[in-house]
């Protein structure tokens, strides 16, 4: 699953609220590691009761999120992403939908930072290899906004190069194991200047000793 602005598909604030809940990214998430899933395999795994997981997919399906896949051999018919990718920056939004987007923005960062939280407890779990492979890091530094444009777009071609893996098993090397590639680039806010500095006093000058009596 991957967050990507893309103008071609501005989302509005009915397709956005609909993201603003924390169970459906888990959701998400799931359909996205398992290609498809059922309400009830889904229940299965993220401990929730299958009334719940039904509703909340079918919440998804009515805007646009997960489709039905083709799987005549199942009573209960799975579901699936009808795309890898999810649009949560619509271009030009007016105030209901910057809202909107902010509320779906904020509940999809609730939602990332606990699974990094949850995978970094266990990361001594991991065998030496997947231990060391695994990076936690950031920087503050100073760029101009195209310096900030371009290392966004270089940051999203390397997460998008094995894109491709998700949705297509076959091309998943052997050893190979399910990741969390997440990336963030923003802008701090401006802040008032400091004001200036008080000039320097001139030093009083120095008094003559008393002569000794």
């Amino acid at each position: 699953m991957a967050i990507a602005p893309d103008p071609d598909r501005a989302p509005d604030p009915k397709t956005l609220r609909a993201l603003a809940h924390p169970l459906r990214w888990k959701l998400i998430d799931l359909l996205g590691s398992e290609t498809t899933a059922t309400a009830t395999r889904c229940a299965e795994v993220l401990g929730e009761s299958e009334a719940s997981c039904s509703y909340h997919l079918r919440i998804l399906a009515k805007y646009g999120y997960i489709t039905r896949a083709a799987n005549p051999e199942s009573r209960e018919k799975p579901w699936q992403l009808t795309r890898p990718d999810q649009n949560l920056f619509p271009a030009d939004p007016d105030a209901g939908t910057a809202l909107a987007a902010e509320a779906a923005v904020e509940v999809f960062l609730d939602h990332e930072i606990a699974k990094l939280k949850s995978r970094l407890r266990r990361k001594s779990l991991e065998p030496p290899q997947w231990q060391q492979a695994t990076r936690l890091q950031g920087i503050s530094t100073w760029l101009t906004a195209d310096e900030l444009r371009q290392v966004s777009d270089q940051l999203d071609e390397i997460t998008s190069r094995y894109l491709d893996r998700l949705s297509d098993p076959g091309r998943r090397p052997p050893g190979c194991r399910e990741v969390r590639l997440f990336t963030a680039t923003t802008v701090a806010p401006p802040t008032a200047p400091a004001p200036p500095a008080a000039p320097a006093q001139p030093a009083a000058p120095a008094r003559p000793a008393a002569p000794a009596p």
